[in-house]
């Protein structure tokens, strides 16, 4: 096995050096030999056990199976750029079985987000004919259902990450596919450049990866001219229509949650077919759910999809039950997941991005709208079972006038969590580490000065006991750093409110239409000697309803 390949050298070559030194360790090797014969007893059995995929006909990537074969047997690096609905994350793992690949390591196959690594473990398992935790496996956080037989592993690109930690040479793996590359979030342009890093060390390892049709030859420069392979979704045509709302405003308005029950209305009369609509978060998506249940929609379920849902709550999703769905999702029906059966699109065209604010210093999840590339995913995910309608709530010329893409993580973060999370990975200096996209230089002296004002990093640039303290908290540093010392000073349940209101968009709603009543309510809750008190006394008398509420 890959993974005992290292480990027994060592072994070895300690035996060798002792033995030169006049020493006899009869014994070290005889526990060595045993070692390496379990090893190859292991090896054998799991070659033997190798599934023996069949591939769907239906499926576009079915059609370029030779093709991608050829690539992978031939070059370290192969880039597969497919369309939605092409069936690359289904099939590119049961291709590398087919190749032999996951005998002497496992298939490391990265997602996004943990709802499409556990979806995902279950869909390739079914097609295997084998249960979930055997031949295809999951580890997400709070759950691992990988054992000694798995040969594919589904993973976060998170959890990928924090195991190289514990294993430099990431020796588990013989093959690793880095998937939806495309959506540049600070884990995958970190396992892109460090894996840049570890191929030459590797020649062994192959690495494959998928992104939808956004600039794929960006990833090919990066692996020095690696291949690339184009598959085409299997789609539909798809009707786009624009119709926005009467009054411009955000998904919880009452302007777009009409424009949404209107858009359903008019969506069920043209036939029957589920309908997929897209908003920002868990509160737009229990409102919009309420607001849907209000209206009495006849012989209709309404379900959400996001990623803290339950796994329970998730495979609903994914059971006909016999009535009319609807889904409200997050963007993580973008790309990481296939909703089965849509095919209506409702786009209200917002999404929570996480972007840095340089005045206030602090890493927030502001919601925005979206880019055309992520508008054109949306619309894609309607025309997979039959011709599709993809209903816009905004106008055409919005869509035009929006960016192209949505710019890497990497530029539009911190950089302090960044240059601390890399020190404490063992990554070295962000200035030579091979981004796919380098982060601007004043972004990065911005960060050291950040992380040594709060004592995270000393004089000459080495992480503190603080930092690593820091480095474990999922928060923007210095919110990080607030918490910390609250807990040292008795204060942690009022900082971790403030803290929590510096991190989202401010939560205090003020409606154009309503601008007078609204900032009448705010008034209550006004602390003229500071912001955060408010904050603090809009929680307690939130919490204080909640806790009323609860008991009757």
């Amino acid at each position: 096995m890959l993974a005992d390949r290292h480990p027994l050298r060592r072994r070895l070559r300690a035996i060798a050096r002792r033995a030169r030194e006049g020493h006899a360790p009869e014994e070290a090797l005889a526990a060595v030999e045993a070692a390496i014969e379990r090893s190859v007893a292991l090896a054998e059995q799991r070659a033997a056990r190798l599934p023996t995929p069949d591939f769907p006909p239906e499926l576009p990537i079915t059609q370029k199976l030779g093709e991608i074969r050829e690539l992978i047997e031939h070059h370290q690096v192969v880039i597969l750029c497919g369309e939605t609905g092409s069936g690359k994350s289904t099939q590119l793992p049961k291709i590398c079985l087919d190749l032999g690949r996951g005998v002497y390591g496992r298939i490391a196959h990265t997602q996004p987000r943990r709802i499409a690594a556990r979806s995902l473990a279950s869909r390739i398992s079914a097609e295997l004919g084998t249960e979930p935790g055997t031949a295809v496996g999951y580890k997400v956080r709070f759950h691992d259902r990988v054992s000694e037989k798995t040969h594919v592993k589904l993973l976060t690109d998170g959890m990928l990450l924090a195991e190289i930690q514990g294993d430099r040479w990431l020796s588990e793996y013989d093959t690793i596919i880095l998937d939806e590359a495309h959506e540049r979030s600070l884990n995958i342009d970190f396992l892109l450049g460090y894996l840049k890093q570890l191929l030459p060390k590797r020649p062994d390892l192959k690495l494959i990866v998928t992104s939808a049709t956004i600039d794929p030859e960006k990833f090919s420069r990066h692996f020095d001219g690696a291949p690339v392979i184009e598959v085409s979704g299997r789609t539909y045509p798809v009707e786009v229509r624009y119709r926005p709302p009467e009054e411009a405003g955000g998904e919880r308005d009452d302007a777009m949650q009409q424009a949404i029950v209107d858009a359903v209305d008019e969506l069920s009369c043209e036939g029957r077919g589920d309908i997929l609509v897209f908003l920002s978060g868990e509160r737009e998506i229990r409102e919009t759910a309420e607001t849907l249940r209000k209206h009495g929609l006849r012989a209709t379920e309404v379900l959400p999809l996001y990623a803290r849902l339950s796994p329970q709550e998730q495979a609903k999703i994914f059971r006909p039950s016999g009535l009319r769905r609807i889904v409200l999702a997050t963007n993580v029906a973008e790309t990481s997941l296939t909703v089965p059966g849509i095919r209506y699109v409702i786009d209200t065209g917002f999404a929570r991005i996480s972007r840095y604010s340089p005045r206030s210093k602090i890493q927030r999840l502001p919601v925005e709208a979206i880019s055309r590339a992520s508008a054109d995913q949306r619309k894609g995910r309607c025309g997979r079972v039959a011709e599709g309608i993809c209903i816009r709530l905004y106008a055409e010329e919005d869509y035009l006038a929006r960016p192209e893409f949505t710019e890497p993580e990497i530029q539009r973060t911190n950089l302090a969590a960044v240059i601390l999370q890399m020190k404490v990975l063992g990554f070295g200096e962000i200035e030579r580490f091979p981004f796919v996209d380098p982060p601007d230089s004043r972004q990065v002296r911005d960060g050291y000065k950040v992380l040594e004002e709060i004592g995270a990093l000393d004089g000459l640039g080495k992480v503190t006991r603080l930092g690593r303290k820091l480095a474990r908290l999922p928060v923007d540093p210095r919110i990080g750093r607030m918490l910390l010392e609250a807990a040292h000073t008795g204060c942690l349940r009022e900082i971790l409110v403030i803290g929590a209101a510096l991190s989202v968009q401010d939560p205090r709603d003020r409606p154009l239409e309503k601008q007078q009543q609204a900032d009448e309510a705010h008034d209550l809750f006004r602390n003229e000697e500071s912001d955060f008190l408010g904050f603090l006394a809009l929680w307690d008398f939130l919490e204080g309803k909640r806790r009323h509420l609860t008991q009757r």
